[in-house]
Protein backbone atom coordinates (compact mmCIF):
# COMPACT_ATOMS: atom_id res chain seq x y z
CA UNK A 1 0.00 0.00 0.00
CA UNK A 2 1.51 3.32 -1.08
CA UNK A 3 2.05 6.09 1.44
CA UNK A 4 -0.47 8.92 1.20
CA UNK A 5 -1.85 11.60 3.48
CA UNK A 6 -5.22 13.30 3.21
CA UNK A 7 -6.30 15.99 5.58
CA UNK A 8 -9.36 18.12 6.11
CA UNK A 9 -10.75 20.66 8.53
CA UNK A 10 -13.88 19.68 10.41
CA UNK A 11 -14.43 23.08 12.02
CA UNK A 12 -12.39 26.05 13.25
CA UNK A 13 -10.72 23.96 15.95
CA UNK A 14 -10.68 20.39 14.59
CA UNK A 15 -8.53 18.94 11.82
CA UNK A 16 -8.20 15.34 10.57
CA UNK A 17 -4.98 13.89 9.15
CA UNK A 18 -5.58 10.45 7.54
CA UNK A 19 -2.58 8.30 6.64
CA UNK A 20 -2.45 5.36 4.23
CA UNK A 21 0.49 2.96 4.14
CA UNK A 22 3.63 2.97 6.27
CA UNK A 23 4.91 5.80 8.43
CA UNK A 24 8.64 5.26 8.78
CA UNK A 25 11.93 7.13 8.71
CA UNK A 26 11.38 8.06 5.06
CA UNK A 27 7.76 9.22 5.31
CA UNK A 28 7.88 10.72 8.83
CA UNK A 29 9.03 14.20 7.66
CA UNK A 30 5.91 14.65 5.50
CA UNK A 31 3.77 13.18 8.28
CA UNK A 32 5.28 15.68 10.74
CA UNK A 33 4.62 18.60 8.41
CA UNK A 34 1.00 17.59 7.84
CA UNK A 35 0.31 17.04 11.56
CA UNK A 36 2.09 20.28 12.54
CA UNK A 37 0.44 22.53 9.95
CA UNK A 38 -3.03 22.65 11.56
CA UNK A 39 -1.46 23.32 14.97
CA UNK A 40 0.57 26.15 13.43
CA UNK A 41 -2.73 27.51 12.05
CA UNK A 42 -4.25 27.58 15.53
CA UNK A 43 -6.30 24.41 15.53
CA UNK A 44 -6.38 22.83 18.97
CA UNK A 45 -7.91 19.44 18.22
CA UNK A 46 -6.11 17.15 15.79
CA UNK A 47 -7.36 13.70 14.86
CA UNK A 48 -4.80 11.36 13.31
CA UNK A 49 -6.62 8.62 11.41
CA UNK A 50 -4.46 5.50 11.20
CA UNK A 51 -7.29 3.29 9.91
CA UNK A 52 -5.44 2.59 6.65
CA UNK A 53 -1.93 2.75 8.12
CA UNK A 54 -0.04 -0.54 7.94
CA UNK A 55 3.10 0.25 9.97
CA UNK A 56 4.54 2.86 12.32
CA UNK A 57 8.04 3.14 13.74
CA UNK A 58 9.78 5.23 16.38
CA UNK A 59 10.03 8.25 14.08
CA UNK A 60 6.25 8.33 13.70
CA UNK A 61 5.82 7.93 17.45
CA UNK A 62 8.11 10.93 17.89
CA UNK A 63 5.92 13.00 15.58
CA UNK A 64 2.81 12.05 17.56
CA UNK A 65 4.49 12.80 20.91
CA UNK A 66 5.61 16.21 19.65
CA UNK A 67 2.13 17.06 18.40
CA UNK A 68 0.59 15.86 21.66
CA UNK A 69 2.92 18.13 23.69
CA UNK A 70 2.22 21.16 21.51
CA UNK A 71 -1.53 20.64 21.72
CA UNK A 72 -1.45 20.21 25.50
CA UNK A 73 0.30 23.58 25.82
CA UNK A 74 -2.63 25.04 23.87
CA UNK A 75 -5.13 23.14 26.06
CA UNK A 76 -5.94 21.06 23.00
CA UNK A 77 -5.99 17.38 22.27
CA UNK A 78 -4.61 14.77 19.90
CA UNK A 79 -6.89 11.81 19.19
CA UNK A 80 -5.72 8.75 17.28
CA UNK A 81 -8.14 6.56 15.31
CA UNK A 82 -6.69 3.06 15.00
CA UNK A 83 -8.08 -0.45 14.93
CA UNK A 84 -4.95 -2.17 13.57
CA UNK A 85 -3.94 -4.62 16.31
CA UNK A 86 -0.22 -4.42 15.49
CA UNK A 87 -0.19 -0.63 15.70
CA UNK A 88 -2.30 -0.57 18.87
CA UNK A 89 0.16 -3.10 20.33
CA UNK A 90 3.01 -0.69 19.55
CA UNK A 91 1.22 2.03 21.53
CA UNK A 92 0.60 -0.42 24.38
CA UNK A 93 4.20 -1.73 24.51
CA UNK A 94 5.62 1.80 24.58
CA UNK A 95 3.12 2.96 27.19
CA UNK A 96 1.74 5.57 24.82
CA UNK A 97 -1.75 4.10 25.08
CA UNK A 98 -1.81 5.84 28.46
CA UNK A 99 -0.72 9.14 26.92
CA UNK A 100 -2.81 9.34 23.76
CA UNK A 101 -6.55 9.06 23.37
CA UNK A 102 -6.92 6.10 21.00
CA UNK A 103 -10.30 5.14 19.55
CA UNK A 104 -11.30 2.54 16.97
CA UNK A 105 -13.64 4.61 14.78
CA UNK A 106 -13.76 8.13 13.41
CA UNK A 107 -17.23 8.75 14.86
CA UNK A 108 -15.74 8.15 18.32
CA UNK A 109 -12.99 10.69 17.61
CA UNK A 110 -15.54 13.26 16.50
CA UNK A 111 -17.68 12.69 19.61
CA UNK A 112 -17.99 15.82 21.71
CA UNK A 113 -16.67 13.95 24.77
CA UNK A 114 -13.46 13.08 22.95
CA UNK A 115 -12.79 16.21 20.93
CA UNK A 116 -14.07 19.51 22.21
CA UNK A 117 -16.01 21.71 19.84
Amino acid sequence: MAFAIEDRSIDADTHVVAVTGEIDLFTAPEFKQRVSAPIDEGRTHVIVDLTDTTFIDSSSLGVLIGAHRRLRRLEGRLVIVCSNDAIVKTFRITGLDGVFTIVERMDEALNGDTVGA
